[in-house]
């Protein structure tokens, strides 16, 4: 026991310096949070959010910069370039840091390799939905509709790569049923094409289709998330379904690049974590759909490499035209 306590006494000491310098590091002219999409969207909402929260604590101004294009990858390879000193962070949605290098022939960028975990900030499930004309209320009765129809359904698909595309292929491919990607641009485009029958089913973005599920426009069969949402409490999940395999939706979180100090990372870690907890951060996100999860930064890394280890078999086993 004494020897044990004279460690600890010794390597206090140790433990002290690495402490003091992620609560003394501090910003030495303004920080830069890359987003890269365009204004308004729930990342760029993310992004302004922990910026009111984050000047304060920093002591320097925090700016946005919108750099959209190649589906995120014009400002993910901005920011991978960039000094690693805490200066320029990237602010990225999952299809950014996960599934991107798995669909693209070269996305310029490769998530684990280019850039240090920081937060998880926020994250939706994805959600199956049906036109309220198909004669199915749950998943079962959903995959043997799907079955019965001569070579198979048209699902109405966001876009190529998307998590919502991927994550009809995961159900797809897991209960052995055959259906064809019909492209829209975009999950409200997607959306709309159930609705009108024009595709019957889809699986598209929680806090997209959660209101018209509500109107009725659309039927919610199954939430592929770890819970129900409490905005629809009565749409169960894939897991009470019998399918904990069908994991889909999208979140977002802030990287640096790589080589930054792990001091610097930890003092954004702290501000970032304080400002998510705030109640009109948790609010606002709530109000359109989103869950505030903000996270360890070895939580963050260990969400990526299973989201990415899950897109690589679902693209592989699918085939999934890249481009």
């Amino acid at each position: 026991m004494r020897r044990r306590h004279m460690l600890a006494l010794l390597s206090a000491p140790l433990l002290l310096p690495a402490i003091a310098r992620a609560q003394n590091w501090a910003p030495s002219r303004p920080v830069t949070m890359v987003v890269p999409f365009p204004p308004g969207g729930p990342t760029d909402l993310a992004a302004r959010l922990l910026q009111n929260g984050m000047q304060p604590a920093l002591g320097q101004p925090v700016v946005v910069d919108n750099r959209p294009g190649a589906t995120g990858a014009i400002g993910s390879r901005f920011v991978a370039q960039a000094a690693p000193d805490g200066h320029t962070l990237l602010v990225a949605a999952s299809g950014t840091l996960t599934i991107n290098e798995v669909v693209m022939r070269s996305a310029g960028y490769e998530t684990e390799r280019d850039f240090a975990p920081i937060t998880l900030v926020m994250s939706v499930p994805n959600m199956l939905v049906v036109n309220p004309a198909v004669p199915a209320r749950t998943v079962p009765e959903v995959v043997a509709w799907m079955k019965a129809q001569p070579g198979g359904v048209n699902y109405a698909s966001s876009g190529v790569g998307s998590s919502e595309q991927l994550g009809m292929e995961l159900f797809r491919l897991r209960t052995s049923t055959e259906a064809t990607a019909v492209p829209y641009q975009g999950g409200p485009a997607a959306m709309q094409a159930v609705i009108q029958n024009q595709a019957p089913i889809a699986m598209l973005n929680a806090a997209t289709v959660g209101p018209q599920v509500q109107a009725g426009a659309l039927r919610g069969i199954a939430v592929a998330g770890p819970r129900r949402m409490s905005t629809l409490p009565d749409v169960p999940t894939m897991t009470e379904q019998g399918l904990p395999q069908i994991v889909s939706g999208s979140w977002t979180a802030v990287v640096a690049p790589k080589a930054t100090p792990a001091n610097i990372l930890d003092k954004l870690n702290e501000v970032m974590v304080t400002a998510l907890r705030a109640p009109e951060v948790q609010d606002r996100l709530g109000r359109v759909g989103f869950t505030v999860d903000a996270s360890s930064r070895a939580d963050l890394a260990r969400l990526i490499a299973s989201d990415l280890a899950r897109w690589r078999e679902v693209v592989r086993e699918a085939k999934i035209q890249t481009n």
